[in-house]
């Protein structure tokens, strides 16, 4: 038993897993820690053909690291569109095109019923019927926050420990930081748990401040990064409730180019694929 005056609940996230027939098959990989890297690595030693689950920045990351070794790569998307969650249609159209054009099957809109073999993985089976042969599948579809100890202690959850802008929980002598934490966001008037290694520096800097009896306040604004291919995307902001996009180049023809988001005539959040210059100067401009 340790005894504490500060205490700090840095426990992070956990992969979703897939809740359907089949899931817990050998052959069926997440990416999170370092071990999960080197069992997917061995797996690409014996394999040709890869089906990744999901079509956000973990699935299509994957993907092309797994091109470049040389696979065949199946990539399925439940929704209308790649990265839907947190880009804008304009980016997600890029990609789509960059990923088929390296030879990527993207299948949006496929819903994955379950995935059948005997003790590994064979097929993933779609919700229309088709099967999909596999030598292994990805499952990148999100994380969850762990919350148990917090919620064991008493504290406030809601999609995360629920933390203000010093990092405090509901126990103010318990401060929370990283994928685990949730906050509201007076920039953009909501809660909002962020997954992302600059957010959880940034939390994790208050909360030492905080700790040390030097409160400061969460005020960085987020972004995000992604590698594929030779493409470096950058995020600045977040474009909730955007209404307008202009963009800066051709996302149809090009391998760089900017999208901008706006509301209501004021520049909310970016999207900068290739364009570091862009990305530092807009990021000084977005309320």
């Amino acid at each position: 038993s340790l005894s504490y005056d500060k205490l700090a609940l840095c426990t992070g996230a956990r992969p979703r897993r897939l809740s359907i027939p089949g899931a817990e098959l050998a052959g069926v990989h997440s990416l999170r820690t370092a071990a999960d890297v080197e069992r997917t690595h061995e797996a690409t030693s014996r394999s040709r053909r890869a089906v990744i689950v999901g079509g956000g920045y973990i699935g299509l990351e994957t993907a092309a690291s797994l091109r470049a070794l040389g696979l065949e790569v199946t990539v399925l998307e439940a929704t209308e569109r790649v990265l839907e969650r947190v880009t804008a249609p304009e980016v997600s159209a890029f990609f789509d095109r960059i990923h088929r054009e390296e030879g990527v099957n993207i299948r949006n809109g496929a819903l994955v019923a379950a995935l059948s073999g005997d003790s590994k993985v064979r097929d993933v089976i779609l919700a229309n019927g088709e099967s999909i042969p596999a030598d292994f599948v990805i499952v990148g579809i999100g994380v969850q926050p762990n919350t148990e100890l917090a919620a064991a202690a008493g504290l406030t959850v809601d999609n995360g420990v629920v933390i203000d802008d010093q990092t405090r929980t509901s126990d103010h002598d318990i401060v929370a930081a990283g994928d685990c934490a949730s906050h509201d966001m007076a920039r953009y008037g909501r809660r909002i748990r962020l997954e992302s290694v600059p957010s959880a520096a940034e939390q994790a800097k208050v909360a030492a401040a905080t700790i040390c009896g030097k409160p400061k306040q969460i005020a960085a604004l987020p972004w995000f990064w992604s590698d594929q291919y030779d493409l470096k995307l950058q995020i600045a902001g977040l474009n909730t409730g955007y209404d307008d996009v202009v963009l800066s180049g051709d996302p149809t023809k090009d391998r760089d180019f900017t999208c901008y988001c706006l509301r209501g005539g004021e520049l909310i959040a970016a999207d900068f694929v290739n364009c570091l210059r862009d990305f530092m100067v807009s990021a000084w401009s977005i309320v």
